[in-house]
């Protein structure tokens, strides 16, 4: 019998590091393709014989025909934006709909989660999170609480009108009450959710038992992360975070398998630092070569459209999120942006106001905002990168940066992405070996 292998795919820094590229290139030896947290707010992009499809909650294989994109428990679920989704792939000629399956146990996204949202983000005035505003933090607040309503619950008409009734009651209370903006229209968001299931219901499953059956037939299946490890909402830059946990065990408890039932976590690694939203960014560059980098690396955010903030590679950083997903290697993303400047850096400590020095992340955003970053200088290489698909032809400067990488990171480089196509990409292990 042949022996399958999963693969867990996490970013290692605040999110945007290219995930939805790699997944979609390692898509070609699996069987199906696993989401296990976030929601819509994430957003990956992929480009296929130079067409951009961005993607928000269908798994990023969706493009490869025949393999199953599997939603897991871990994901709150807006209704609306799989709609507006699965809509956006059929008219490109994809058949989503005979390749996504849903799980019975995915917390619903309202109307009123995303009105929420909003009026707790302009209430917090300059001390805003920097959410997307699309409800993700409140689904996830409801499902906690046990007050959500869940996929499963649709299959009962009579009865999910009684549930969204009252949770619907209970947000415009909060609305009106606590943060005195306007309700939402109860009436409305009751028949469409209502509408929307009649749609999607039939793309209910049993994920837990689907991948089951896989591992039964010695299957490849791939576990696509969103957001990033420093977003965590345990182990993330508190309270900056997302509020999911986006660390690799989160693909054991969001699809609902067994943390042994995974073989290899391959870390998403961008050459570069950004993070979207509030929060502290030790090595952000506010001056050049930060504008550079936005610019040659086409830094906004493919959800929100916010310009991306933009620094030096944070090994400190990177070092914790090794450690919080246990990765078994890197993949390095966007080693091109670099190509022009003279002079790369990297974080390699952190220096306090009192002058302590350190090299492990402090715990929380409060203790790591006041840090200077202690930075190490590299040489760049001033040539093109752009499309190299051998490690024998990256110049000797960008070889040395990556093997850098490696040596702070403790852990081995099996990919080297250097564009945005798919077949940009330098393989020195692949995951699925």
């Amino acid at each position: 019998m042949s022996v399958g292998r999963n693969v867990i795919v996490v970013g290692a820094q605040w999110g945007d590091e290219g995930k939805g590229k790699v997944v979609d290139l390692l898509t070609e030896r699996s069987a199906a393709v696993v989401r296990f947290q976030g929601g819509h707010n994430a957003g990956h992009t992929l480009v296929i014989d130079g067409h951009k499809t961005v993607l928000h909650l269908i798994p990023s294989g969706v493009l490869h025909p025949g393999v199953q994109c599997l939603i897991g428990n871990g994901v709150v679920l807006s209704l609306a934006a799989l709609d507006e989704e699965l809509d956006m792939l059929a008219g490109a000629g994809v058949p989503a709909r005979d390749q996504v399956r849903i799980s019975p146990a995915c917390p619903l996204i309202l109307p009123s989660h995303i009105a929420l949202d909003q009026a707790r983000e302009r209430a917090r005035g300059g001390q805003a999170i920097g959410t997307t505003g699309r409800g993700i933090g409140p689904a996830y607040e409801d499902k906690v609480a046990r007050r959500g309503v869940r996929f499963v619950d649709l299959v009962d008409p009579a009865r999910a009108e009684a549930q969204l009734r009252e949770l619907i009651d209970y947000h415009n209370f909060l609305l009106t009450a606590q943060f005195g903006v306007a309700a939402v229209d109860v009436e409305a968001s009751v028949s469409q959710t209502l509408e929307q299931a009649a749609r999607n219901l039939p793309l209910m499953a049993d994920i837990t038992a689907t991948l089951a059956a896989l591992r039964r037939d010695g299957a490849n299946v791939l576990f696509e992360g969103a957001q990033g490890s420093l977003l965590d909402v345990d182990h993330g830059t508190y309270p900056y975070v997302t509020s999911s946990n986006t660390t690799a065990g989160g693909a054991a408890t969001g699809s609902g398998v067994g943390p042994t039932w995974f073989d290899h976590v391959l870390g998403i690694v961008k050459a570069y630092t950004t993070r979207v939203g509030g929060g502290p960014f030790p090595t952000e560059l506010h001056e050049e070569p930060g504008p550079h980098l936005a610019n040659r690396g086409r830094e906004v955010g493919a959800t929100t459209g916010r310009a991306r903030r933009c620094g030096w590679l944070d090994a400190v950083a990177l070092r914790r999120a090794m450690v919080n997903n246990g990765v078994s290697g890197l993949c390095i993303t966007k080693l091109d942006v670099l190509d022009e400047l003279e002079t790369i850096e990297i974080c390699v400590g952190y220096r306090t106001a009192s002058g302590k020095m350190l090299d492990e992340l402090p715990a929380g955003a409060a203790a790591l905002a006041p840090c200077e970053p202690v930075l190490e200088r590299h040489p760049g290489w001033r040539q093109s990168t752009l499309g190299v698909r051998r490690w024998e032809a990256l110049p000797e400067a960008a070889q040395a940066y990556l093997r850098r990488i490696e040596t702070l990171l403790e852990v081995p480089i099996e990919l080297v992405s250097t564009g945005a196509e798919r077949e940009d990409t330098i393989v020195l292990r692949h995951p699925f070996d």
